[in-house]
């Protein structure tokens, strides 16, 4: 791209596998052969624990920022603020020092889904809901601070403050840091309305409130590097390093779902549906969430712990050679819903709309003529069926039907399968857009700092970048409806007690 335009953008994207860098020009575009990504490994247990070293993965991120600035050249010059994405709901405590005293707890970790039950028999958890936005579940806060006092003692004593990853990133590298408006909101911890903490659940909690960091906006950047990174970037000490936000909402913005006529529907290791409104427009029911993306835009919808990685562990446990695109011709022979097969597809637990987080896959109706591709097949069916669910939730609350809106695509899983976006759409019976934009969230971050930086005006002004839809098929929808309700049936013969 001979036509990139200056000023630029440092893109920082931390996942739940890999941490990327990357370079946007003054029109949200990726300047080409400038980034650096790196993948790494969280540490699991089968007690449900999922954490990755906080100091480990701080040293990953500044190695593909080296990367990312050598390949830049000159154009490192003209970089004018980095901003950044982490995932959602990490929780780490840090001493009086600033020293790591846990490892980042990730929202995949499961081990404190006793105490978020313990926490629903103790208080109204409707009424926290809709004050938070949240509810009390192993992903959130609440249930993982307790959790820690409960089952680590002496290192819930030495935490001197609680933070997310991003705010430990920023400290790091600049000394200090501003939590979010839209990571705090992804705590649990947030009252929704005063946009304060919530005082009554930090007490509960057994916590202070100066245990917690002081809350900012999207735009609240901090200058000045720490002497160890000043002489390394040069190019960035003197510019605004903005607040992380969460990858979910950095989705959003980045492939073009920024108002209401646009409805995000993303897949990489999880799945969400997503829709920026208002943050007055509306009050999530009891299976959604709704968190800030900034002080002027929230983010209502569901997100299911399955997506990427249910496909990870049918690749890796029925040692299928390929990814998901190699075998997708040998899928896509399987005729909807002609194996038979019903799968609650809770790899990971559920969130939204049950969130169940104790729960794990159930796999009903295998026979002796069942294959691996069948239960692949089954799978994507079975995912598509939960995100119809919560799909179908987010237009009751808020009342609106299918021609309001345009349902658009992105995430590596999506982006990767025709046959998986062309399953969603037969499920949600409206056409599917898939973005062209690969990289949604490093994007969506980099166009809220050119907002800040006044470089861009109005972000519902840059259009979204689609492909051809995905539409759904009748005769293909009417099975789908039929084998959804037969997984309906078996998700409240299971849990519906629960």
């Amino acid at each position: 791209m001979s036509d990139v335009k200056a000023p630029y953008i440092l893109a920082l994207d931390v996942g739940t596998s890999s941490t990327r860098a990357l370079l946007f020009d003054a029109q949200g575009r990726t300047v080409p052969k400038v980034g650096s990504q790196h993948k790494y490994e969280l540490q699991t247990s089968a007690e449900g624990e999922v954490t990755v070293n906080a100091d480990m993965l701080v040293d990953l991120v500044a190695q593909t920022i080296d990367e990312t600035l050598q390949a830049a050249g000159s154009r490192r010059s003209e970089i004018k603020a980095v901003a950044f994405d982490t995932f959602w709901h990490s929780l780490l405590g840090v001493d009086k020092n600033g020293h790591a005293v846990t490892p980042v707890i990730t929202w995949e970790d499961t081990r404190p889904y006793k105490a978020a039950l313990e926490l629903r028999k103790e208080l109204d958890e409707k009424k926290f809901h809709d004050r938070t936005g949240v509810r009390f579940h192993a992903s959130y806060w609440p249930a993982k601070l307790r959790w820690l006092k409960q089952h680590q003692a002496d290192v819930f004593a030495q935490a001197a403050q609680w933070i997310s990853f991003g705010e430990y990133l920023h400290r790091q590298f600049l000394g200090r840091s501003v939590c979010s408006l839209s990571m705090a909101s992804g705590t649990g911890l947030l009252v929704g309305d005063t946009r304060s903490w919530d005082t009554d659940l930090i007490k509960v909690l057994g916590i202070q409130k100066e245990q917690l960091s002081e809350i900012g906006d999207v735009q609240d950047g901090i200058k000045g590097l720490q002497p160890e990174y000043a002489s390394r970037w040069k190019e960035l000490h003197d510019i605004p390093w903005y607040p992380a936000i969460g990858d979910g909402a950095a989705a959003c913005i980045g492939s073009g779902c920024v108002n209401e006529k646009n409805w995000s529907v993303t897949m990489g290791t999880s799945s969400a549906v997503r829709v920026v409104i208002d943050p007055e427009r509306a009050t999530p029911s009891m299976g959604l969430w709704k968190y800030f993306v900034d002080g002027k835009r929230a983010v209502i919808g569901g997100a299911m712990s399955e997506g990427g990685n249910l496909f990870g562990w049918f690749q890796e446990q029925l040692k299928l050679s390929g990814s998901l695109q190699d075998i997708e011709p040998a899928l896509a022979q399987i005729e909807p819903d002609s194996h038979g097969l019903t799968i609650l597809p809770f790899i990971a637990g559920e969130r939204s709309l049950g969130w169940h987080a104790d729960v794990r896959m159930t796999i009903s109706g295998v026979n002796i003529h069942t294959t691996s591709y069948d239960l692949v097949r089954a799978g994507a069916e079975a995912l598509s069926y939960r995100i119809k669910n919560v799909y179908e939730n987010l237009r009751d609350v808020l009342q609106v039907d299918a021609s309001s809106h345009k349902v658009m695509t992105s995430g590596g899983a999506l982006a990767a399968s025709a046959l998986l976006r062309g399953i969603i759409a037969d499920a949600l019976g409206v056409p599917i857009y898939p973005s062209t934009e690969t990289e949604a969230s490093a994007r969506g971050v980099a166009l809220l700092a050119l907002e800040a930086l006044g470089v861009i005006d109005d972000l519902e002004k840059v259009a979204p970048d689609l492909l051809e839809p995905s539409r759904p098929a009748k005769k293909n929808g009417e099975i789908y409806r039929q084998a959804a309700t037969r997984q309906s049936e078996l998700y409240q013969r299971l849990l519906g007690d629960k």
